[in-house]
């Protein structure tokens, strides 16, 4: 499942890069927030083009530095730059990967060659999950949602959170 991401030439890991890191690398954005306790969310949003970008720290999750435990990325049908709620990120902060090898544009069978088989397949879309212990007790969960629209990936949702 993914550890590691990229945005461009920005490199970080799950649950130890904090959102600030990620917005002081890009130069843009603004941390927003929403909720409170377990449903409280933090995040960045970044527009290009037609991707709209979201890097997420859960509240209760992320810690409070609010550590990256999410990232959404999705091509949109219409230019994203008129969404005037995320900022515009720079093109060398593109394309989005998960783990140096999943990128919006790869087809089905590429991303089943590089992962193996999903957990969870449907004709529109395909699901990574892992649950299980880690060797000092606590519990990991990742996953990876994957979106198609005629055999490309559009959109891709992955993250990793870790709990006692």
């Amino acid at each position: 499942m993914a550890i590691r991401f990229s945005l461009g030439t920005f490199a970080g890991r799950f649950e130890e890069t904090p959102l600030g890191a990620v917005r002081k690398a890009v130069g843009e954005g603004t941390i927003q927030h929403q909720g409170d306790a377990a449903g409280s969310v933090y995040w960045l949003c970044y527009r290009r083009a037609q991707h709209l970008i979201w890097v997420m720290s859960s509240g209760e999750m992320g810690g409070t530095d609010h550590r990256v435990t999410e990232i959404v990325e999705e091509l949109v049908g219409t230019d994203a730059g008129a969404s005037t709620d995320c900022a515009s990120i720079p093109e060398k902060f593109l394309p989005v990967v998960f783990d140096g090898k999943l990128h919006l544009g790869m087809s089905r069978q590429e991303i089943i060659t590089a992962l193996g088989p999903p957990s969870k397949s449907e004709a529109a879309q395909m699901v990574y999950s892992h649950a299980g212990k880690l060797a000092h007790g606590f519990d990991e969960t990742a996953w990876l949602i994957l979106g198609f629209r005629e055999d490309k990936l559009v959109s891709m949702r992955g993250g990793k959170t870790t709990t006692n």
